[in-house]
């Protein structure tokens, strides 16, 4: 199975833009549908964006839809989440996470913040 370690985090002004990047080892990455997902102070897990492994498709949460834009690199068993125009309200913990084929993410990485000051 994939193992994944996101990094790019940091801390931004509103208005900013800032790239996260999953790393993948350990397994084959093209199979793997990559997830982001984040976490804020007080708040569940929640949905941000996905790229699927057959065809790049891409799907958004309406919070970050036309602002933050997925992408992967099966080459080099990378996956990208470009995070522009952020917003305080984005301020998180960021995870990506892999799940073969679709069929639920199994394989998490370990987060990275994203603080957004106004």
């Amino acid at each position: 199975q994939v193992q994944v370690v996101e990094s790019g985090g940091g801390s931004v002004q509103a208005g900013a833009s800032l790239r996260l990047s999953c790393a993948g080892s350990g397994g084959t990455f093209s199979d793997y549908f990559i997830g982001w997902f984040r976490q804020a102070p007080g708040k569940q897990r929640e949905f941000v964006a996905e790229i699927k492994s057959i065809n790049d498709i891409t799907s958004y949460s309406d919070s970050v839809k036309g602002r933050f834009i997925c992408s992967r690199d099966n080459a080099k068993d990378m996956a990208y989440l470009q995070m522009n125009n952020l917003q305080p309200e984005d301020t998180a913990v960021y995870y990506c996470a892999a799940s073969l084929w679709g069929r639920g993410y199994t394989s998490w990485g370990q987060g990275t913040q994203v603080t957004v000051s106004s």
